[in-house]
Parts: structure tokens; sequence; C-alpha cells
């Protein structure tokens, strides 16, 4: 599924079951709540958390998937093409980084 297409998919999804979008303010509190879980996830699996009983079931792929969800839905809302968007980022940091990393020798 191509950006565009995950765009159209989750706005058709919207319009037949959501009834509408959440307003804009909502949905950057429910990104935030989303981040918040892959965090969560991610202190504990990679991080030196242990996981609670409660934490054991999570899955991260799911949780990131949720966190896509809202950005969608964020970006549908706002006009934004997520294709054009994260084209023009890709550019962006290829004129502004092609190098910056490669002499990192933190990286090496």
């Amino acid at each position: 599924m191509t950006l565009q297409e995950a765009q159209e998919t989750v706005d058709r999804w919207i319009k037949s079951y959501g009834v509408r979008y959440f307003n804009e303010l909502t949905n950057m509190a429910i990104l935030t709540e989303e981040v918040g879980e892959v965090a969560r996830i991610i202190a504990r699996r990679y991080g030196e958390q242990s996981f609670k009983e409660s934490d054991k079931k999570v899955d991260l792929a799911d949780e990131l998937a949720d966190v896509l969800w809202v950005l969608i839905c964020l970006a549908n809302q706002t006009g934004v093409d997520l294709t054009e968007a994260l084209q023009r980022n890709i550019d962006k940091k290829t004129s502004r980084d092609k190098l910056r990393h490669q002499a990192n020798p933190k990286l090496k």
C-alpha cells in the first residue's frame, strides 16, 4: 500500500465507520498517547525497564500502526499529501546531511 492509498483508505474508513474525523487537537492528543504506548514497549523490550504482567501481550507492530493511523488522520484533515511531504523531507535531509553522518566518528 502506498502512502496515497493509505490516506485514501483511512479517509474511506472514517467516512464509513467513524462518522467524522476527531478535531485536530483531539487527534494530536491521541497521537501523543499512541507514541507513548510505543515508547513504553521500546523501553521495556530494548531498554532497562522490565515488563509488567499487563505489558507482556502488547504488540509493537500494532502500536506503530496506531501511530501511523492517527498521523494519516491528521494529514488528511489538514490537507497534507504525505507522499509529497515525505519526498520533500528526504530531499531536504539528503541535501543537508549527505556527508554529515558518514563523517560522524560516533557512527563508526
